[in-house]
């Protein structure tokens, strides 16, 4: 009996010990829940609290508005401005990564942009795509040129001499081999000086100087290339089977010694005083000094030396900064710079020059300029700028939206300011438009001033002429 007794104590005991160990089993996975509970909720107010800082410093950036030029708003400021990272692409939409690593800087607009905050924006894109604008100064000059032979112009140098000299200095450096029309930029150059010398007149003696056709681009070549300067042709009268044999025994090649080429053309040209020869010179380039020179010195140098030449430099095909330079070649000379960026620019202007080349011959059989023509010519030239001009503002406008859409694509910008920033751009492209129609009213203006001034001069002289007979 006494072990019934037991036996049933023990198995009493065991089954509260059982459910005493399921209670407390039962226990641990609620505590876990409980657990993560709090930790998710520690993680949402640390989220909250890092948007909110996030937020906070939203729009605040080390980037001010000191860092970038103002937006030009003249002609002066639009001419002088470089072409920009992604000047003429071909889409905007499709440099989405790398306008994300140029705004990484500047960093979102923030919640509530001020106009500073617009404002350093739209300069940040404004010169990110800037284009290049035509300088109406450029075509001034071109005016000026087209006048060549007047006794009454006041520089002596634009005066029809006895003796006429021209020469070509043309850049054969390695990036003159680069694809320009249907074949390289060199075949292009090449084909262009051919048909210009061509048509010269009997008289007048050409020669052809070449720089930079020897050795290679490399370090190792430098000195080579860059001592690389020859006059392949004249200064002569032109003769077709000598001068093409110049041209067929050069390629584009090396390094780029322009100063050192100018010089060499001032030791030619010595020997051609100002006083009875008119002298020109016209450089074509595609690329900048890479032989330690400085050809603005070197050209300034030329221009006043005793053949006093005008110095004329076409930029074929240029980057910023080498047609930086070289406008500041032709600003120094007083010549005229004209930047070619295709085969067809590069031809228009060897046709110039072959004008100039025909009115010298036409003084020496004693012609009058058709000054009508000339208003005709002008208004061509200004109706080249006026749309050279729109279409430059136009390619700009539309670039600048462009990039107003991938920024609030990459969620830089919000939609609401997207139409603000596109707003600011409107009004911004509407005033360059209009700057540009004013630009062709005072180019229109100066045209009639400048015929005007040489109608009367001829009839000043009729009227001497006739009362002297």
């Amino acid at each position: 009996m006494k072990f019934k007794c037991l036996l049933i104590l023990f198995t009493t005991l065991s089954i509260l010990s059982a459910c005493n160990n399921g209670e407390s089993a039962e226990e641990d996975p609620s505590n876990e829940v409980e657990s993560e509970e709090v930790n998710a909720e520690q993680d949402d107010e640390e989220l909250e609290k890092d948007e909110e800082e996030n937020e906070e410093n939203q729009g605040e950036s080390s980037v001010t508005l000191d860092e970038f030029d103002p937006i030009p708003t003249d002609v002066e400021g639009l001419a002088n401005q470089s072409p920009g990272k992604f000047a003429n692409a071909d889409s905007i939409y499709d440099l989405e990564e790398e306008i994300q690593e140029e705004m990484a800087d500047i960093g979102p607009l923030g919640e509530n942009p001020t106009d500073e905050d617009y404002e350093l924006y739209l300069r940040k894109m404004y010169w990110l795509v800037a284009e290049d604008y035509p300088d109406p100064q450029d075509v001034i000059k071109k005016w000026e040129f087209a006048s060549f032979g007047n006794p009454d112009l006041p520089d002596e140098r634009f005066h029809f001499k006895e003796n006429y000299n021209v020469e070509i200095i043309l850049d054969s450096s390695g990036s003159m081999a680069n694809p320009a029309g249907s074949g390289t930029r060199m075949d292009v150059a090449k084909e262009s000086i051919n048909n210009f010398l061509s048509a010269v007149p009997e008289e007048a003696n050409v020669s052809l100087r070449v720089y930079g056709h020897k050795g290679s681009s490399a370090d190792s070549d430098k000195e080579l290339s860059c001592g690389a300067i020859e006059q392949v042709y004249g200064f002569d009268t032109y003769n077709e089977d000598k001068f093409q044999n110049a041209l067929n025994q050069f390629e584009s090649s090396g390094w780029t010694p322009l100063a050192d080429a100018l010089k060499q053309s001032q030791e030619a040209l010595s020997e051609f005083d100002s006083s009875n020869h008119t002298n020109l010179i016209y450089v074509v380039s595609d690329g900048i000094e890479t032989c330690d020179g400085d050809p603005v010195a070197v050209a300034k140098e030329l221009s006043d030396s005793n053949a006093q030449p005008i110095i004329n430099i076409i930029g074929f095909q240029t980057d910023a900064e080498a047609q930086q330079q070289l406008e500041e070649m032709a600003e120094v000379t007083g010549g005229i710079f004209a930047s070619a960026k295709d085969e067809k620019e590069l031809q228009e202007e060897f046709e110039r020059a072959e004008a100039v080349l025909e009115a010298w011959e036409d003084w020496k059989k004693d012609s009058l300029y058709e000054i009508d023509v000339q208003r005709v010519e002008n208004n061509f030239d200004i109706m080249k700028v006026h749309n050279d001009y729109s279409f430059t503002t136009l390619s700009t406008r539309n670039n600048l939206n462009s990039y107003a859409d991938v920024l609030k694509r990459v969620e830089l910008i919000t939609h609401k300011q997207k139409k603000e920033l596109k707003s600011k751009i409107r009004e911004t492209m509407d005033h360059i438009d209009d700057v540009g129609d004013q630009l062709e009213e005072d180019m229109k203006e100066l045209s009639k001033q400048t015929i005007e001034d040489a109608k009367k001069t001829v009839e000043e002289r009729y009227e001497k002429q006739t009362s002297t007979d």
